[in-house]
């Protein structure tokens, strides 16, 4: 997958429940925008810009530093949003007013911006202390592109000399909400096609986790298998017992002292439900002895999550992905493996399994999809 974009907002509220606004405005940036990494502290700060004469409260202030896979565009567009869903009405008179919400883009990654709907590094943000201060919370390092000076640089030698005071209330990141964290070890199975490699990068990424993937393209008998499958199936799954032994024993065996878990897009397990649908009775029988030889002593996942997808989405994914080798494979192979899995996971007492449907769901595309498979994960473990 592409790499994130990174993404600081500056929010604030001067109206009606200041925090709570503040709070369900992060709640849904994390919903339709992207991972929160980190919030500021809140900061109460003067209503600046109103008219002479004009009463209004203190505003509540605060930045966030959030990973997204939108464009810049399609980021204001999902604040522009937010805002309008918590009450807020923008004026096109250029009058300074009290609002419920505030969301402003500061900066998207090192972009330099100008559109009619977004300019990056925000135009104004190098003279407003009150999104400085916060800034500095979670980047006093990140450099202005345009000024080629850091936020740290940027707040002591901003001459607004408004009072802003910390309050003490923190914000909650709605992230904390997911219990990877109690885990060691995830296993995210599925098809072929099914998007296991895709939420095990996703889940790593989000929670701090060591991503273990299957190193299946170094494997040369593969697309020999493709094309001549009675010839090359014991070599291939001889070939896979041995690599996945390897690298599962490697990765399993090494602590990371900077992650907080170990997630991978596969189980060792899956050698013995490919190689029941590939390989003849007797080389099976063989094959299955050499398994639980190899792998008794090998660790199992605290939590095993299968994929399911139906057969047409399975080849819509394959085609997408586009790997040559795999273009000729029929519906009734990809069938024969979901039932294998399912039929494995059916009688399985050991496992902490949870299958989840995902035939109807684009978590790549969907943000919403993507969080509704993590509360169907977490719903598991809670229960």
């Amino acid at each position: 997958m592409n790499q994130p974009h990174k993404v600081y907002i500056a929010l604030g509220s001067n109206k009606g429940d200041r925090l709570k606004h503040l709070q369900d405005a992060i709640d849904l940036v994390f919903k339709r925008v992207g991972k929160i990494n980190i919030i500021s502290r809140v900061y109460n700060t003067p209503a600046l810009g109103f008219e002479e004469g004009a009463s209004a409260e203190y505003f509540y202030n605060a930045c966030v530093f959030v990973d997204t896979h939108y464009s810049a565009e399609e980021v204001m567009i999902k604040l522009l949003d937010i805002e309008t869903e918590l009450g807020r009405t923008r004026q096109l008179s250029g009058v300074y007013e009290s609002r419920t919400i505030d969301l402003d883009v500061i900066f998207f990654d090192d972009d330099i911006i100008n559109s009619e709907l977004i300019t990056t590094p925000h135009p104004q943000m190098h003279k407003r202390k009150f999104v400085l201060q916060p800034l500095y919370d979670i980047a006093p390092k990140m450099m202005h592109p345009k000024l080629g000076t850091s936020v740290l640089q940027l707040l002591e030698t901003c001459e607004d000399q408004s009072a802003i005071e910390p309050i003490n209330i923190w914000l909650k990141n709605p992230m904390k909400v997911y219990g990877f964290g109690d885990f060691n070890y995830i296993a995210i199975e599925g098809n072929i096609g099914a998007g296991k490699t895709s939420l095990a990068y996703q889940i790593s990424n989000d929670f701090n986790g060591k991503l273990i993937l299957e190193r299946f393209a170094d494997n040369p008998f593969l697309p020999k298998f493709y094309e001549e499958p009675q010839r090359y199936a014991f070599t291939l799954e001889m070939s896979f017992l041995a690599d996945r032994y390897q690298q599962i024993s490697d990765d399993l065996s090494q602590l990371d002292l900077f992650k907080d878990f170990m997630v991978s897009d596969y189980d060792i397990y899956k050698s013995l439900i490919f190689s029941k649908i590939t390989l003849p009775e007797d080389e099976f029988r063989l094959y299955r002895k050499l398994f639980y030889l190899m792998y008794k002593d090998i660790a199992k996942p605290d939590l095993y999550v299968y994929l399911y997808q139906n057969t047409t989405r399975l080849q819509e994914n394959i085609k997408k992905r586009g790997r040559d080798y795999e273009q000729n494979i029929q519906n009734d192979y990809l069938e024969k493996i979901n039932t294998g899995y399912l039929e494995f996971l059916k009688n399985q007492t050991e496992l902490n399994v949870k299958i989840i449907d995902i035939s109807d769901r684009d978590f790549v595309e969907n943000r919403a999809d993507y969080l509704w498979i993590l509360d169907e994960i977490c719903r598991k473990t809670e229960a």
